[in-house]
Formats: C-alpha cells, structure tokens, sequence
C-alpha cells in the first residue's frame, strides 16, 4: 500500500502567493506573545465565567461570543462569502483534512492562500485534521458522529463487535488513513498537519490530536490525553508563522475530571495564544456542563476559547455562560438541507404535509431573506420536489437564526440582560410550538 506525503516542499514556509513574516530575524520562530492575535474581555458575567470580548486577527476583528460559520472545502455550502457578510458571519471554518484530499494545499497556497482561494476576507479557522481522523476510526466503530450520537447517552456502550471497520491507525508518531475518497494511504503527523494549514494561511490553525470517544474508558482516555500532549508540543516546534497565525491548543480527556483538569493546566502551561474544548464532551449534556467548568477556570483569563463542534441553541446559552467564546457546528447548514429549521419556538419539520397551504414565513418577525419574501408552503414545495433552492433558502434561514442569537446573547452580556434572555429563550425554545401555522391559509398544527 502506498503512503501518500503531503506533498508539502517546507513544513515551515508557503510556496507561491505572499510569503509570511515567521520568523525572528535570526531566523528562530517568534513567540507566542508576537503572534497577529490580541484578546480584550469587554464585559463580564456577575459571578460566572461568561463573558464579552473582541478577537482581532489579520483579517479582522471578531465580536465575541460568536458562532463560526462551517465551509468544510472552502464553501459553505450553496452560499456566497456576500450572502454571509449578509447574515452576519464574522468568520468561516475551513476543513484541513478535506483541503488537503482536494485541490490540496500548494494548489491553495499558489492562489495566494485560502482567503484568496476561496474569495472570503475575514478571518478563517482550519482544523488539524484530528476529528477527521477519529471520524475515520473510532466514530465508525462506536456509531457517534458529529450530530448523530455525539451524546450517546448515560448508558450507553462501546460495542462488542465494530458497527463498521476503521480506516485508520494510530501509532505514538502520528496516523495512517485511508482516503474516503478513492481508498489511497495518507499519513499525518503533528508536523505534517501544521505545515499543511500553515500553506493554506488561516487566522487560527489548531494542534494535531487524538479525539476520543464518549464510549472509551478511562484507560484508553488517559494513552490519549499522553499522546495529544505530546504531539501538542511538536505542533508549537512546527508553528513558525507566528506573525501572521495563531496556534491553538487543544484540551482534551474526555468526561474524566481529572484528565480534564491535567490537560487544561498542560496548555495553560504552554504558549498557545488560545484554546479548544475538544474529544469526547460526554454521554450527555450534563457531561458537557461539567467539562467545561472543570476546564475552563483553569486556562488563562485573558485568551479566547473554542468550544469545538458544539451549535445547538440552547448548548449556545450554556456554554457561553460558562466561559465560552467561540462556537463551530455543521448543524444549521446540514439540518437546513434536510428541512429541518431554527425557530424561536423550537425546530420545524418544513417537509411536512401540515405547511403545504401556510402562506406565513419560517418564522414571523425573522430578518432573514427568506422569511422576507418566501412562504412555508413554497418552501415545502420546493424540498418535496428536490429543487437545489429549498436547501438554499433554508441554510440562509439556519444561519441567520444562529448568528444572530450568539449576537444578541452578546448584546445581553454587555447590557445585563443575559439572565433574562436566557430563561425567556430556553422556555420557549423548549416549548416545542414551531408546527403551529405561521400564517393565513395555514393548517392546524
């Protein structure tokens, strides 16, 4: 079997378009504290962790706490970079592990860089590729996903048999992985990860780790957290565009309180200019909350955190409230493309038969495009007959529905409100009334 390289020239520098300024002028990498990121906590939660801030980054600065649009190979999907100014997107994450199966990153790097290549100016985020390596692996095995399983639930187990074989191995050294695309043999390591977002010239890039699932043991948990520290340290020796890039660290261990504790107090340790809230966050929802405050009070005060994968709305009220800062989730754009739609009073089902005469928008009082000029009953029509713009209309809708509420529970940060809006949101939210008619014409609910 052949190991396909990254077909990187130099780990450190990018080849074709702008060079970086990565180095000191003895040619050493620069430190952490001279990387192109500054951090300012503007307001704070009384007696929690929540709190408001402003990220600035080369390409921008990113009101926080905000929610990070997903453009897994350099799009979101059906979308123009126009239409998320649009809705208020501040920044887009790109997919390492995806970009660099296709166009690759040289291909990237040659157009002068993923901001370029893809014709987005503000600030980008690339993962390390880790997640997908899991995803490869133990995901198959254990049946958990980005949104199916992620939270198996209390009682859940690992399977005695695979519920399908990996296509990974990992070794102390890094991972082999098989291509979901054609079946060829790649190999990442900490160092092969950095150089490749470091050619395709993110904001943020992330350190290389193992993601572990919520169905492993504590045993298998602890060789993991080992090995994500070590390989964290060989991504801090590789990052060397440290003018132009910030590294993140990520905190790993699982729902095992005091893996959780040593990792975070490992990066604290370390010169990261920011960290992710990675790996397994539990069986459920409780595992989550405790994570993050077992974690979070441990990092340094002043950096901004990443709370990796995570965009239901009301995980959004929780974890801001204990510290978070920054948000990703595939969930508004994959659920918009199977009909499923945000709504102030929980999701609605735009497929079903119920909407095919209601003439009301998504959502009264919505701001987005398609409330403004679209019916439920065409957008029904629209996903019953397969036409590519159901799909469209309906990520616009998603999007606009969870940018805006990250901004707004922002907004009550800074003003005092957030306690307020947080009780009124979640018991409405969780009152389940999205069915019920929008408008005239409608059907009963």
């Amino acid at each position: 079997m052949r190991i396909a390289d990254c077909g990187l020239r130099n780990e450190g520098e990018p080849r074709g378009g702008p060079t970086s300024e990565s180095s000191a002028d003895d040619g050493s990498p620069l430190p952490a504290s001279q990387s192109a990121i500054s951090f300012e906590v503007e307001a704070r939660l009384p007696g929690g962790g929540g709190r408001a801030g402003r990220l600035t980054l080369p390409h921008g600065v990113v009101e926080t706490p905000a929610f990070m649009v997903v453009g897994t190979q350099a799009t979101v999907k059906s979308l123009t970079p126009e239409e998320l100014r649009g809705l208020g997107t501040q920044m887009v994450l790109g997919n390492a592990y995806h970009l660099y199966l296709r166009p690759g990153p040289d291909l990237v790097a040659e157009f002068g860089g993923l901001h370029r290549f893809m014709g987005w100016d503000g600030p980008i985020l690339t993962d390390s590729g880790g997640f997908q390596v899991f995803s490869l692996g133990f995901a198959l095995e254990h049946g958990v996903g980005k949104i199916a399983g992620i939270f198996p639930g209390e009682d859940a187990r690992a399977p005695a048999r695979a519920q399908r074989p990996k296509l990974t191995r990992i070794d102390d050294d890094g991972v082999t992985f098989t291509s979901h695309l054609d079946g060829s043999a790649h190999r990442f390591t900490p160092e092969v990860s950095i150089a490749i977002q470091q050619r395709l010239g993110a904001d943020v890039i992330v350190c290389f780790d193992e993601c572990t699932s919520p169905l492993h043991d504590r045993g298998y948990t602890a060789r993991a957290l080992e090995r994500t520290h070590r390989w964290a340290d060989r991504c801090l020796a590789a990052w060397t565009r440290r003018r132009d890039q910030a590294l993140f660290g990520i905190v790993q261990g699982g729902a095992y309180r005091d893996l959780r504790e040593r990792s975070a107090r490992f990066f604290a340790e370390r010169p990261f200019p920011g960290y992710c809230i990675g790996g397994s966050l539990g069986k459920d929802k409780a595992d989550m909350h405790h994570i993050l405050e077992w974690s979070l009070p441990l990092l340094p005060e002043g950096r901004p955190r990443h709370l990796l994968g995570i965009g239901d709305p009301a995980d959004l009220f929780e974890a801001i409230e204990r510290g978070i800062d920054l948000f990703d989730c595939v969930a508004p754009t994959r659920l918009a493309r199977h009909g499923a739609l945000y709504t102030a009073d929980g999701r609605l089902a735009i497929k079903a038969a119920r909407h095919a005469r209601d003439r009301g928008p998504i959502e009264e009082g919505c701001g987005c495009y398609t409330c403004g000029r679209f019916s439920r009953g065409y957008l029904r029509h629209l996903f019953v007959t397969g036409e590519l713009l159901g799909p469209r209309l309906a990520s616009i809708h998603n999007l606009h529905f969870i940018v805006n509420l990250v901004k707004a529970i922002r907004a009550s940060i800074l003003d005092g409100r957030f306690a307020t809006q947080k009780a009124a949101f979640l018991e409405r939210y969780r009152g389940g009334r999205a069915g019920a008619a929008a408008g005239a014409g409608g059907s009963p609910a």
